[in-house]
């Protein structure tokens, strides 16, 4: 069966390289995915902690600081798929940690990253399933933890179609701490045994509160130009053939409010040229807003974040934000970010990346959902002509992030029964 899956992923792997190498993914990480690591590594039985990508790498921050405080003196490895996820994963990284990319899921690349690293545990955020990795931890003795497990409806339709494959290498995981009881369902219909699961929530409820943020929020503001009557308006993590939509919402709009201003935040900051044309076309002169000096320039209409790092910053100054992803069928992005700094958070009709999360905040009226852009322009003016309504909205969604706290706490108990008590070392 490993034979036919490396077959399997061999063959996706060529296919694929073309795409690879026109949307220039090349870059210095890339050996380490083929399992080639520094010669002069020096690792002691370290925490791996795998987090695919940005928000993935977020939702454990939380997790990696208890764990330095149970543990002071165990080194960590950071693993992630994207560039986005491996600059948080560099964030939280201390000296003597090693911060790297997940090799590709190939014996050789996996068996030398792992025999280089010789983790204590290995812990996944959310849910990845790697068969020829968690196989090698599994035969190595290593305990392999998901944790803050999900699987989203495409997702399991996908593991059901191949059951017979992922059965046996999900039965290899040491532990599932999952977010809901739906999610534990559906990992037991793939295989796995209840005994081996825990619904300990979602840890991205455990989202730091940032004193700081109130004063960010004015000097973001200052940044931005903008002054006490002015709205601000932030759409983060939009994608393509969204901004779009979006671009034609605030023109409608901007008519009536004049001192209503935009900020796109695009998934990936690399497409903010493409955007700037797409705002261009739409009759305004976008901003780039690393190019901003600290005081802003008045008059500017719409601007893009072309940064990585700063979204939350934007959030805290903004007015009124809308989650991209969800116009289209992406999936959504993360509620949360927003909603802890209890700003009115608005999605559209394709949030089933956070399905859970968006029924709640609906179901606590703490959010509004709309089917498409012309319901957009409706609630966005609802909000703006009854400032009232849109506070509510925002303590609301802030009141049900504290109410829904304390995943990591879980998950963290959890963890510690695979590891030595806090005051042994760990061998």
């Amino acid at each position: 069966m490993r034979l036919v899956y490396n077959l399997i992923a061999l063959a996706v792997t060529l296919a694929y390289l073309p795409a690879y190498l026109a949307r220039r993914k090349f870059h210095r990480g890339f050996l380490r995915r083929l399992g080639i690591l520094p010669q002069d590594l020096m690792m002691k039985r370290p925490i791996w902690i795998h987090a695919v990508s940005l928000g993935e790498a977020k939702a454990v921050r939380t997790l990696v600081e208890i764990l330095r405080s149970v543990y002071p003196q165990k080194q960590f490895v950071f693993s992630t798929v994207t560039t986005t996820g491996n600059k948080i994963a560099r964030e939280m990284a201390r000296e003597g940690d090693l911060v790297t990319y997940l090799p590709l899921d190939f014996s050789f690349s996996v068996r030398n990253t792992i025999a280089r690293i010789n983790p204590c545990i290995f812990i996944i955020a959310e849910t990845e399933i790697w068969p020829n990795l968690i196989s090698c931890l599994f035969g190595r003795g290593i305990p392999v933890v998901i944790v803050n497990g999900r699987i989203s409806d495409r997702s399991f339709r996908g593991y059901r179609i191949i059951k017979f494959l992922f059965e046996p290498i999900l039965r290899k995981v040491s532990l599932f701490c999952v977010q809901s009881d739906s999610d534990a369902a559906r990992f037991v219909a793939l295989g796995v045994a209840p005994q081996n699961i825990r619904v300990s929530g979602n840890m991205k409820f455990d989202i730091e509160d940032n004193p700081r943020l109130e004063d960010d929020a004015a000097g973001y503001r200052r940044k931005l130009g903008l002054g006490e009557g002015d709205r601000l308006l932030v759409c983060g993590s939009t994608h393509p053939g969204e901004e779009e939509l979006l671009l034609d919402v605030y023109r409608q709009l901007s008519g009536d409010y004049r001192r209503l201003h935009l900020l796109l935040a695009p998934r990936h900051p690399e497409r903010s040229v493409q955007v700037g044309d797409l705002i261009r076309k739409a009759g305004f002169q976008p901003s780039a807003t690393s190019r901003l000096g600290q005081g802003g320039s008045k008059g500017e209409k719409v601007f893009i974040v072309d940064s990585i790092g700063e979204l939350m910053g934007y959030y805290a100054a903004a007015d009124l934000v809308f989650i991209g992803g969800s116009l289209i069928k992406k999936g959504g992005h993360n509620i949360l970010e927003p909603a802890v700094l209890a700003k009115p958070v608005i999605f559209g009709p394709y949030m089933f990346n956070f399905r859970d999360i968006a029924r709640m905040f609906l179901d606590n009226q703490a959010a509004l959902s709309v089917r498409g852009s012309g319901e957009l322009k409706t609630r966005l003016k609802e909000l703006l002509d009854n400032p009232a309504k849109a506070l509510l909205l925002g303590v609301r969604g802030r009141q049900l992030i504290l109410e829904n706290r304390g995943a990591t706490g879980r998950i963290l108990k959890e963890i510690e029964s695979f590891l030595p008590a806090s005051g042994s070392p760990l061998h």
